[in-house]
């Protein structure tokens, strides 16, 4: 199965007397535990990347082109890495004894940095190191393990570090577009690696069981420390976070994954202000539906979403939607309960599999808005109403 391809490396590290490290890579987290060796050429660096700041400043017409043809000049590998490189920084990890690193970049002059929740999760102390070997103690502001983001803070930082990224327009993507990665792949502070996007609207599984919709693929060279790093277009625009990499060996294999920055747009603010996000949430667990369930179930064609539970009091079960209601054996010899609803659409938009559902839900709707289910039902075609409830929050005690 392709969800068993996907891991997430964590590295941990023990610190010996004579402070020789070595790694051990936990697959599930790309992070990495050595401490990379840093450029101290404080000022050539700062110079360099203000004057491609300056030049990038004098052609960026905005991001938001709404369908206008893109008049901006595209940057160089050279000149990305310029404009990018400090504003992207290493984020190290204590979590009991062991020690971990990925990657972050600074969202805001607030000093708010974007990394993955993987990255943070459960750590005990915190902190960041610019490029030029400045380090900051930091703490948790927000985490959205729903998506593997989290958004950190360095206090008491002087303005001239705090250099944002600006966010890019990820549904502008195309397949083939080159783009770039930077962060601290094996604890080797600012490295840059280059590819195009491979394929979009991905599902990514998680180590903690969630499936992320709507996921950028890549073959820009993702690799243990890279997560939470930005992935830039050639515009020096954040359009996706890298977050993890598909691979038997826990190193890269030409296929990492991004969170797209539409996403980071929709619940980074959110948890800078309530420390978390309300996901919109309907309750219902299934099976896409194949060629063989299709026969099974008598549909004409091969498409939708099969209800087989609806969870309690949740806004699918409030909506009327029906779960299956007896089991029936597939060729593969696996047992599945049909005679639920087949959801077809969503505010009239097809749905040919889960994914489709949870990519307009985290898109466009938020908690409380209204939705138009359209299933079939005992081979009639009908149409449910479904006010969206909050997803349960699995940091949250019941």
């Amino acid at each position: 199965m392709r969800a068993s391809l996907i891991t997430i490396v964590v590295i941990v590290t023990i610190v010996s007397i004579a402070a020789l490290a070595y790694y051990n890579y936990n697959l599930l987290n790309p992070s990495q535990v050595t401490k990379p060796q840093i450029d101290t050429e404080k000022g050539r660096q700062a110079s360099a990347q203000e004057s491609t700041r300056e030049e990038y400043s004098q052609t960026q017409q905005g991001s938001d082109l709404q369908g206008k043809e893109d008049t901006r000049r595209r940057l160089t590998l050279t000149e990305l890495f310029k404009y990018a490189e400090q504003s992207v920084v290493q984020v190290s990890v204590q979590k009991g004894g062991a020690r971990g690193i990925g990657s972050g970049f600074i969202y805001d002059t607030q000093g708010h940095i974007v990394t993955n929740y993987h990255v943070i999760e459960n750590a005990g102390r915190i902190s960041v190191t610019f490029l030029d070997g400045t380090e900051y103690r930091a703490r948790v502001v927000g985490v959205d393990p729903y998506t593997d983001l989290a958004v950190i803070k360095v206090d008491d930082v002087s303005m001239d570090r705090l250099r944002p990224l600006p966010l890019g327009d990820s549904s502008r993507l195309e397949v083939g577009e080159q783009v770039a990665a930077i962060g601290n792949p094996f604890g080797l502070s600012g490295s840059m690696t280059s590819g195009i996007v491979s394929q979009l609207g991905r599902m990514l599984e998680t180590a903690n069981g969630f499936n992320i919709p709507d996921v950028i693929q890549t073959d820009a060279a993702i690799n243990p420390g890279n997560s939470g790093g930005p992935l830039l277009n050639m515009y020096g625009e954040v359009v996706g976070v890298n977050t993890a990499i598909a691979s038997r060996t826990g190193e890269f294999s030409g296929i990492g994954f991004a969170i797209p920055s539409d996403t980071v747009k929709r619940i980074v603010p959110a948890l800078i202000e309530n420390g978390k996000y309300r996901h919109p949430w309907l309750g219902v667990s299934g099976r896409d539906v194949n060629a063989e369930m299709a026969e099974i179930l008598g549909l004409r064609d091969a498409r939708g979403f099969l209800v087989i539970d609806v969870v309690a009091n949740s806004a699918a079960e409030k909506a009327g939607i029906k779960g299956g209601n007896r089991s029936v054996t597939l060729s593969d010899g696996s047992r599945i309960k049909v005679g639920g609803d087949v959801i077809i659409a969503i505010d009239g938009n097809p749905v040919r599999k889960i994914n489709d559902i949870l990519v307009y839900l985290q898109r466009a709707k938020s908690v409380g808005d209204q939705v138009t289910l359209t299933v079939i039902r005992d081979g009639s075609m009908i149409d449910l109403r479904a006010t969206l409830l909050e997803r349960p929050n699995p940091l949250e005690s019941p």
